[in-house]
């Protein structure tokens, strides 16, 4: 017996197979519904004109009127339920699929693709006119088997229709499937470049970028609009073709109709009424192929999704361990990056480090630019998994802790500093309601950028939008240091927290780094400049991702400067 689909979004579907099985039932009614007009139609001609009963005309047109009421409520009703499966679909799994891409962010080998996007493609799918077409097309051989009833000519003349129809809707999926993929690919590159040339814009307009920037982005907007127009032309001949043909069709049942009715082999509301039913035949199938484009990428978003969540962990299922003290523990710990193309042999960051430090320690990274620091810093807050190796917080590996729980434990200064959208009371706070004004005013004046946000005209709540134009670089990186520090976790991580800093942001963060050890937190620091690991009691020098030395800040600092002697990008600034 085969296990259960976990994947998220499989799961989400799951919980709605009830609502499908509604949506089943309701197009159930809708196509049985369907029959009312050609029923009508047949009832006029052959019973109405023939007797000239003006109770009977009425009887049957009170009873239409009803039906097709009745038809209405159930098309609204259906539309409405597929609209709820695909919000319900979304809010199911929105916020693993934010926290996915989110954490692809940190991998050395993502290429994925915004989820979000395909999250959002496939919602729409569900809740469009698209999807109803297919829960009608299984409906088409029950219209065909009517008509044969009608006469069997018909009812062959239909099916070889049908067919030609069919072959048409396998031509466009042949002829179409590959440039609707290249498509969204080559969309997603040209959003994603003229994104980070938004955050770019004062280095591309200082810097005479501006025309060339906008060629290399008119020339990647140009390709996918040429594949996509591509797909588009070619999937608007088949269907031109294809309505076309389904009038034709008609137009030859009439023809062929009315030679039996010449004949008196059928009436002539037989004819009208297979004529109409010819139609309704083979309106799912025009309907599909009208909805092809959005077919085929809601289902490549659909696929894209499942891929990107296989082997998400539900949190769910992880043991609540204790808060960490900070004892950290790495064990050959090693790192590869990213292969540099497909195929290619994958190249070590980080090789075999290994170190112990206790609450209260306190641990200098030293090395030149491109030895490691940033990324063994991603490693000890669990961004990273290493190929090799191991990192432990109180004994415990990071799979085994929620990521959002163990978070609340560690502290993170990246070398990059971004703040996002929102006040300053906000980013230091880390957008957890729960934490309290004095937790925020005590992790600012630890850092000792208290007075720098009271001395604006909001204070905290002092907003800061995409373009940080009210921070400077320093200022940016002394409140960062305050969200890192907020709660004074067990573990913090500082990947050169001095960068942007002028003498007096040093002295904050040697202040910080202090009260944060006297208070038994483990602190390490990636350092470039001597401020840096002043307040450290142990040093650890890496060079090209190696472990070179390691222990007792003063043995080791006596250690590097001899051979920094021999060796000049040991130094540490």
């Amino acid at each position: 017996m085969s296990k259960p689909d976990r994947n998220p979004v499989a799961v989400a579907l799951a919980k709605s197979r009830t609502a499908f099985w509604g949506v089943g039932l309701f197009s159930c009614a809708i196509n049985i519904l369907m029959l009312t007009g050609p029923l009508f139609m047949l009832q006029i001609y052959d019973r109405v004109l023939a007797s000239k009963s003006v109770p009977t005309l009425i009887a049957l047109f009170v009873l239409v009127i009803t039906l097709y009421l009745f038809q209405g409520i159930f098309e609204f009703l259906r539309s409405k339920i597929l609209m709820r499966i695909g919000i319900s679909l979304d809010v199911e799994t929105m916020r693993i699929t934010n926290e996915t891409w989110i954490m692809s962010g940190v991998a050395t080998n993502s290429k994925m693709q915004k989820p979000v996007q395909d999250l959002t493609i496939v919602r729409k799918f569900i809740g469009s006119s698209g999807l109803p077409a297919l829960f009608d097309l299984p409906w088409v051989p029950f219209y065909l088997a009517i008509v044969f009833l009608l006469h069997i000519w018909l009812g062959w003349l239909v099916i070889a229709g049908a067919a030609i129809v069919l072959v048409l809707t396998l031509i466009n999926e042949f002829i179409t499937k590959s440039h609707i993929a290249d498509t969204t690919r080559a969309e997603m590159e040209e959003a994603n470049f003229s994104e980070v040339s938004y955050r770019n814009s004062e280095a591309i307009i200082s810097m005479g970028m501006m025309a060339n920037i906008n060629d290399h982005w008119q020339k990647m907007r140009f390709k996918s609009m040429a594949t996509g127009q591509t797909a588009t032309n070619r999937t608007g001949r088949i269907t031109s073709f294809t309505k076309a043909f389904r009038m034709a069709l008609q137009s030859g049942i009439l023809a062929l109709g009315a030679y039996l009715a010449i004949y008196q082999e059928m009436t002539a509301g037989t004819m009208i009424a297979a004529s109409i039913l010819a139609g309704r035949a083979l309106g799912p199938i025009d309907m599909a192929i009208g909805n092809w484009l959005n077919f085929i990428r809601a289902r490549q978003s659909y696929a894209r999704l499942k891929e990107c969540l296989a082997g998400t962990i539900d949190s769910s299922s992880l043991i609540e361990l204790p808060p960490p003290k900070g004892n950290l523990v790495l064990e050959n710990v090693t790192k590869m990056a990213a292969p540099v193309m497909p195929g290619a042999d994958r190249q070590p960051i980080i090789q075999r480090v290994s170190f112990q430090l206790k609450p209260g320690d306190g641990l200098g990274v030293i090395g030149s630019s491109g030895a490691g620091k940033s990324s063994l810093a991603r490693l000890i807050v669990g961004l990273w998994e290493p190929e090799r190796g191991e990192v432990r917080l109180d004994g415990t590996n990071y799979k085994q802790w929620d990521r959002d729980r163990l978070g609340k434990y560690i502290g993170y200064l990246p070398q990059s500093v971004e703040l996002f959208p929102g006040t300053i009371k906000d980013n230091i706070a880390r957008f957890d309601p729960e934490v309290s004004d004095e937790e925020i005013i005590a992790a600012a004046k630890l850092t000792g950028v208290h007075e720098l946000i009271t001395g604006f005209p909001n204070g905290y709540a002092t907003r800061l939008e995409m373009k940080n134009t009210v921070l400077s670089a320093g200022q940016a990186q002394r409140v960062a240091l305050a969200r890192a520090v907020l709660r004074m976790p067990p573990l913090v991580v500082l990947d050169e927290p001095n960068s942007n800093l002028d003498a007096e942001g040093d002295a904050a963060l040697t202040n910080t780094i202090n009260a944060l050890r006297e208070n038994a937190s483990t602190v390490v620091v990636m350092a470039h400049r001597p401020s840096a690991i002043s307040a450290v009691n142990k040093l650890l020098v890496l060079q090209g991702g190696v472990q070179v030395e390691f222990g007792e800040k003063a043995a080791v600092l006596k250690k590097v400067t001899r051979i920094a002697e021999a060796s000049p990008e040991l130094k540490t600034g």
